[in-house]
Parts: structure tokens; C-alpha cells; sequence
């Protein structure tokens, strides 16, 4: 900046200043501008030359009693960097996404602030829409409610199986399983949705609810158990398996006969009751005999040199990124670095425990 600072500061002496209406946090010093501070062509000056105590100016606001942060500009870079200093409890809200549309990027915003106790004038936001704002008494049981429905339909959907000619799967995922008589390969068949298995619905990315990695993953290990292949040597991720807010896909894990000491395996999807649609292909890969030799010892914990990471805050900063995470899926409790190594702890919430144990991961 120092070449153009004389040409500004002549083009800053010819500007009037007044004291700003409301409290301003100064990028210079870092805290609330005290009366006159901003009101000097020096000051601009000095302001386009110095470092940007930004950090520092966060802090100014949270001593102040500041618990809720808006940014006003096209992108949510300010957001991500002000959480470090404002605190796990601190609303950090963008205005604005440069992947996402204005209107509802703007009233997603609003709506935050509004559930966070801030106060915004909605009969002004709607003017002009044909909307109106109302405000309604919640029911008196605000959300309290029971699942009629079963939870655990497996009795039922091995029975259905059997009765089709197929030998039935207790997996909770996988539904039944097909060998080829003249391959000796094997097709697993299952039924996803997020009305049947209900904590998918915690797995949203850019808004859309889809399987998790890990979740395919799953899928090829339990092929590999049933063909006696325990390892999952190679898995390549070709698509996200996206699943509909209605209705279910239909999943097929298809292996391949034995080559060698390994056998070929796909995952494939398709929308229910789409009969003539084609077949989405979403990772495939290979499966070996035996079980893979660990390439670490973690008989040692924490390992040994490895530093700390933070993970407070990690789901706000995911969410920022467009990876809205629910409950379910918020086990992330402590992480570790050692060089290009990553080691991490995660647990699942305890209401999920029970459930857990029909998975191999």
C-alpha cells in the first residue's frame, strides 16, 4: 500500500468527518474507537497502512457483552476466522453464500438471529411478498411425541425374504442376500429411506441428505462377510447416493465370482418404484481373504508425539462449509496430528448405542 498512501491522504483532507452513531471496533488499535479517533484523514491513512488487528477486535466485542456476530458481504470468510475468537457459545451468522441464492441465504440468516433471541422486524423483511408475519402459541406438549411404529422390522423383512426365495439378511442395511448359481458371485439386496432408517436424516451435505461414506463402506464389508472375504482391499467412491425426502432407493451390492485371492465388488442404486430407470453405480473395489494386519500400534494412547487439535466449535465450522451434521452423527470428541497422520476419538450418542451392534463398523 505504500506507494499510493500521499495520493490518498490528499483525497482523505478533502472529506468531512462526523462520529459514528453507533459503537465502531477499530482495526488499528483493535478495541471500540474512543470520540474523535475516527474522524482524522491520519487516521485513514494509517488505517490502509497497519496490520488489521481483527482478532484482537473480536475480542474488544465479547468483552463488551457482544454475543452475536453478522456478516455483511458476499462470501462467509470473516465468519470462519472470527469463531476462533469469539467463543463456542458466540452466533456467528453470513449474510450472504456465494454458493447459495440471496433470498434464502438472507432469510436462513434472519431466521438463525430470530431463534437466537435477536429482534427482527419481519413485517419489514416481507413487505411487498404477498407474506405477512404471525406469530401462533406452540402446542401446549411443544414436540413431545411416540413412534407408533416398530422400530426393529428385521423378524419382518427376513420373514418377506424367505417367502420370495431368498436367503434373508439381519443386516440393518441389507435385507437379503442372492447367490448366482452359475458365477458364484453374489448380489446383497436392501431398502434405504430416510423414513426407515431415521438417523440418515442427520446426514445432510449442501442440503441434500445422502449416505455416508462410511455408510458404503458398511455395505461392502458385510459383502465381504458374506462371501468370506474379509478384507476391503480398494474401494473407490464413484457418486454420492443421494436419498429422497419421500419414498426410498433401492441398493444392490453386487460381488464378483473368486480371481485369485479376491473378488470384484460394485454398489449400486436406484429410485423405488422406478422400475425402468437405469442403475447408479456408487463405489466399487475389491475384496480379499483374511484380515489386514494393522499398520500402527495404538496399544499407546494418545500415540506417541502426536499434538493436540482443537475440536471445539468443529460442527459450526462444518456446517459454514455446508456439511450439516445432526446429532447422530456429532460423535467427534477428540483428534491428535503426527505429521500427515490424523488420529481421532469418536463415540456414538448413547440413545444410538442400542443399534449399534448390527453394524460391522
Amino acid at each position: 500500500m505504500e506507494p499510493m498512501l500521499e495520493e490518498f491522504r490528499r483525497v482523505a483532507e478533502n472529506l468531512s468527518y462526523a462520529d459514528p452513531l453507533l459503537p465502531v471496533v477499530s482495526n488499528v488499535t483493535g478495541r471500540i474507537a474512543a470520540p474523535g479517533e475516527l474522524t482524522t484523514p491520519a487516521y485513514w491513512v494509517t488505517h490502509v497502512r497497519e496490520a488489521v488487528r481483527f482478532a484482537d477486535g473480536v475480542h474488544a466485542l465479547r468483552a463488551a457483552g457482544v454475543g452475536r456476530y453478522v456478516e455483511v458481504g458476499p462470501e462467509a470468510v470473516l465468519t470462519g476466522m472470527a469463531r476462533e475468537s469469539a467463543g463456542d457459545d458466540a452466533l456467528l451468522v453470513a449474510l450472504l453464500r456465494k454458493d447459495r441464492d440471496e433470498e434464502t441465504a438472507t432469510l436462513t440468516a434472519l431466521a438463525r438471529l430470530h431463534v437466537a433471541g435477536a429482534r427482527v422486524d419481519w413485517a419489514a423483511c416481507l413487505t411487498g411478498t404477498g407474506a405477512r408475519a404471525e406469530t401462533v402459541d406452540l402446542p401446549t406438549y411443544a414436540f413431545q411425541r411416540q413412534r407408533y411404529w416398530p422400530e426393529n422390522s428385521a423378524a419382518i423383512a427376513a420373514a418377506d425374504a424367505r417367502a420370495a426365495g431368498l436367503d434373508a439378511s439381519d443386516h440393518p442395511l441389507l435385507g437379503a442376500v442372492v447367490a448366482l448359481p452359475d458365477s458364484g458371485g453374489v448380489v446383497l439386496t436392501g431398502r434405504l429411506s430416510v423414513q426407515a432408517q431415521p438417523w440418515l436424516a442427520d446426514h445432510v451435505v449442501l442440503g441434500r441428505t445422502l449416505l455416508p461414506g462410511t455408510g458404503l463402506v458398511e455395505l461392502a464389508l458385510t459383502a465381504g462377510e458374506a462371501v468370506g472375504c474379509a478384507t476391503l482391499d480398494e474401494l473407490t467412491l464413484a457418486a454420492p447416493l443421494v436419498l429422497p425426502e419421500q419414498g426410498a432407493v433401492q441398493v444392490r451390492v453386487v460381488v464378483g465370482p473368486q480371481d485369485a485371492a479376491h473378488r470384484t465388488l460394485a454398489v449400486y442404486s436406484r429410485p423405488e418404484g422406478a422400475e425402468d430407470a437405469p442403475w447408479s453405480t456408487h463405489a466399487s473395489g475389491f475384496l480379499a481373504e483374511g484380515v489386514a494386519s494393522a499398520e500402527f500400534d495404538l496399544a499407546q494412547w494418545p500415540p506417541a508425539g502426536a499434538e493436540v487439535v482443537p475440536v471445539e466449535g468443529a460442527y459450526e465450522v462444518f456446517r459454514e462449509r455446508g456439511y450439516d451434521y445432526g446429532p447422530v452423527f456429532r460423535g467427534l470428541r477428540a483428534v491428535w496430528r503426527r505429521g500427515e497422520e490424523l488420529f481421532a476419538e469418536v463415540a456414538l450418542p448413547q440413545e444410538s448405542v442400542g443399534e449399534a451392534g448390527g453394524f460391522g463398523l
